[in-house]
């Protein structure tokens, strides 16, 4: 296990360095996205149309944030991930559509997801759920926002980070991915319980 401090635009070398376990933090432009938004941009993509901001390198977070307006400006107050199995639908074209480096968010993705992190060099970071006010702090000014139509949850906010973490690589750009690991491990040891107490699973 290693800290790794990255900087947007991430470079898919800088992401290949990457194993399961690592820890790193982010500084740089990351992008809000949600369901909708996903759905928008693919949608977008598929039309030929540019959509707000080019991902190229840059990091995607799971997340609908409460944010304030004072005057012309706002501030973010929480930002606390969302469950990204709810985007893993979406994932793996957006990736390939998109060269998003990093994914941010919480209770891991699937096989789709993972399949697609180490075919296009992207990995999946897991935030602390309920950590939304340290998530906020490490946001240091909203750059601007983007589909505003879709709500505040499901806008895309774009916004200046320093050192935004920690967050754990769950699924690396090899193929590995923390989530499943463990699940095959709870099976077997789930099994081998049940073998004891001759109880059929």
């Amino acid at each position: 296990m290693a800290t790794y401090k990255l900087k947007t635009p991430i470079s898919e070398a800088d992401i290949r360095r990457l194993h399961v376990n690592d820890v790193v933090y982010v500084t740089g432009t990351i992008v809000t996205a949600r369901d909708q938004a996903h759905k928008r941009a693919l949608q977008y993509h598929k039309e030929q149309t540019k959509i707000p901001i080019d991902l190229q390198g840059l990091a995607v977070f799971h997340c609908g944030p409460i944010v304030k307006k004072e005057g012309d400006r706002w501030t973010v107050v929480a930002a606390g991930p969302t469950t990204s199995t709810r985007m893993d639908i979406f994932e793996d074209e957006f990736i390939q559509s998109f060269n998003v480096r990093v994914i941010i968010g919480k209770g891991g993705m699937g096989q789709r997801t993972t399949d697609a992190m180490q075919k296009h060099g992207a990995i999946y970071g897991a935030f602390t759920g309920g950590a939304a006010i340290l998530a906020a702090k490490a946001i240091k000014k909203v750059q601007r926002v983007e589909w505003l139509d879709l709500g505040m949850p499901e806008a895309l906010w774009i916004l200046e980070t320093e050192d935004f973490g920690p967050l754990t690589v769950a699924i690396d750009s090899h193929g590995r991915n923390l989530f499943a690991d463990i699940k095959r491990k709870v099976d077997s040891n789930l099994s081998a319980v049940y073998k004891r107490l001759n109880i059929n699973s």
